[in-house]
């Protein structure tokens, strides 16, 4: 087997050297220099398309979903391998993607064949951007008291509500949702169902941050005209289906795309330079080795849980505890940076202040939503308590 992995480790590496351009190789600015996908998507460059038209072809973009959907059939040594070898020239991710982090999975194991061939290439592909219809105005913590309403009108469902939070719906195609189709029961009165997001009576509103961008907005449905073979699972089966969702869901946020975030020890050195061959200030510079342990040592323990998981484990409630952590960890390595950056992360807008220095500061803004979204830190928290702490309610 070791022979078979080297064997596979020099074609990656020959094959990434030759495909994989120049300026894939460079850190991501940000979000909006990330590789989203869509109907209507507008790449950057050529380059950012040709990375993502290669990588998609060989199924990369998700190298362990299986090759008839797309899928890399890679094994979880192969992809360890793919993963360092990427890691090794510092290539990018080729594409982020909802579809890829939370609704794949789910597909893969509750949806149908029909449902697979026809949503899972083209989210490998990235011909398709996904959004999640969970949060309502008056259902957010408490998810399950949703009620936005799906009827049965014989040959569709007829949907009718309000979703908020809803990442990116304005620039999405499809939505992956959980709407009420029963009202005499709460968890069990719920089913998922997929929204085409161009279909009469969806209306999108942005929201916009104190961070001065919109990536969340409200999400409306009036009278929408739905087929019968876009509800995955079963009827009222939804709850299940929503559970594991949020498992890789949560999972995702408290990795908070490391692909595209800027490193702290590489924007340090940018703004306070070296003294003696180690970064000038020694305060700061304790402070970001102590926090690139944690860092380091939580990548581990994801890593080692995400193993567990493949071999069968039941690691569920270790969702909930990453994604305190990582929100915690993101949080801080957010507050390092400004403190780096010094009087260049005080700025909004204007001609004195760079790109890099204004991405600063609005993204130590946008790691405050960190704590909220994907379930709160306190939700969590609870849901830490009582899964591994075995603690009961006081109430």
């Amino acid at each position: 087997m070791t022979d078979q992995l080297e064997t596979f480790r020099t074609e990656v590496r020959a094959w990434l050297e030759e495909n994989c351009p120049p300026a894939m190789r460079t850190p991501m600015m940000g979000e909006d220099d990330a590789v989203w996908g869509g109907r209507n998507y507008k790449f950057a460059s050529d380059d950012h398309k040709a990375w993502l038209d290669r990588m998609a072809a060989k199924g990369w973009t998700a190298p362990m979903w299986p090759k008839e959907y797309g899928g890399g059939g890679l094994s979880n040594a192969e992809n360890r391998v793919l993963s360092q070898e990427m890691a090794r020239i510092n290539a990018r991710t080729p594409l982020f993607s909802f579809g890829l982090w939370m609704l794949g999975p789910v597909l893969l194991e509750y949806a149908n064949e029909e449902q697979k061939q026809e949503h899972l290439p083209k989210i490998t592909r990235g011909e398709i951007r996904w959004c999640q219809g969970y949060s309502e105005p008056g259902a957010g913590s408490d998810l399950a008291g949703l009620q936005t309403k799906c009827e049965d009108k014989g040959d569709h469902w007829l949907i009718n509500g309000q979703k908020v939070w809803t990442s990116y719906a304005d620039k999405a195609d499809w939505c992956f949702c959980l709407v009420r189709t029963d009202t005499s029961v709460k968890h069990e009165g719920i089913s998922f169902v997929l929204i085409d997001m161009a279909s009469p009576g969806v209306e999108t509103r942005p929201i916009k941050l104190i961070s001065g961008s919109s990536p969340f907005c409200e999400t409306f449905f009036t009278d929408v005209k739905v087929p019968k073979g876009n509800m995955v699972g079963r009827l009222n089966g939804g709850w299940e289906i929503a559970k594991r969702l949020l498992q890789y869901e949560r999972t995702n946020i408290s990795g908070f795309g490391s692909g595209a975030r800027a490193d702290v020890v590489d924007v340090a050195l940018q703004y306070i330079g070296l003294e003696h061959g180690a970064l000038a200030d020694r305060d700061l510079r304790a402070r970001i080795a102590e926090h690139k342990m944690t860092e380091r040592a939580y990548a581990l323990s994801v890593a080692r849980a995400q193993e567990e998981a493949k071999a069968g484990a039941n690691v569920s409630h270790m969702a909930s505890m990453f994604k305190v952590a990582g929100a915690t960890l993101n949080q801080e390595r957010c507050e390092l940076l400004v403190e780096a950056a010094g009087n260049r992360a005080l700025g909004w807008g204007g001609d004195g202040f760079t790109p890099n220095d204004l991405s600063i500061t609005r993204g130590w803004l946008r790691s405050k939503g960190n704590s909220i979204e994907g379930g709160t830190t306190e939700i969590n928290l609870n849901v830490v308590a009582k899964r591994v702490l075995g603690l009961r309610d006081t109430q």
